[in-house]
């Protein structure tokens, strides 16, 4: 698929088949997703896949923002950042920031990093002919979440994404695209200045 198809056709998909995904183009999304940009190569991300029983598990630990339809998907993949490994990496001399301060970064690149990697597994996700949906995990569950699958305390997750093969073509009933239209272009890009 060309990559302009992959962007246009990306879209948040709610409702998914029973059609198990394969192990092929789980490999093929991960990989992509540790290709994502990395401040200072720190690398400071990690993934957890679950599947079949695990997927059991987690489903009763949360309530969904993607939808109770959400927990039909056959694979969720849950990004976590680790703002240690950031601080440990610009502290190394190369980087020369040795007091470890949260204060010389302008914004969480941690956090930023791990973002662009969950974008690259939506991306992946349609041009392996699957739909993905991001959704967040309130704050509260993370000491759960942590627990049940042996995740560091270092670790953040950032949301789920729940992957699979769609159950619908189109956009999800009641989703945002249904009753908000995209803004144009130039109401959200400024060339030059901004006006």
């Amino acid at each position: 698929m060309e990559f302009q198809d992959v962007v246009r056709r990306r879209r948040m998909v709610r409702k998914f088949t029973g059609e198990p995904v394969s192990d092929e183009s789980i490999q093929r999304i991960m990989r992509n997703a540790v290709r994502g940009p990395s401040a200072g190569f720190s690398q400071g991300q990690g993934f957890l896949v679950l599947q079949g029983e695990q997927l059991e598990r987690l489903a009763g630990m949360f309530e969904w923002w993607g939808g109770e339809d959400a927990k039909t998907a056959p694979v969720v993949v849950i990004p976590f950042s680790a703002k240690e490994v950031y601080l440990e990496r610009y502290a190394q001399a190369d980087k020369g920031w040795t007091d470890r301060s949260e204060d010389h970064w302008p914004v969480p690149y941690w956090d930023i990093d791990t973002g662009m990697a969950a974008l690259l597994i939506l991306q992946t996700a349609v041009d392996e002919g699957l739909g993905a949906v991001f959704f967040g995990i309130d704050k509260d569950t993370w000491p759960e979440l942590r627990a049940a699958f042996g995740v560091p305390d270092m670790y953040v997750p950032i949301g789920m994404i729940a992957i699979g093969h769609p159950a619908e073509e189109g956009v999800s009933e009641g989703a945002s695209p249904r009753t908000r239209k995209r803004k144009p272009l130039d109401q959200v890009v400024h060339w030059g200045r901004w006006e």
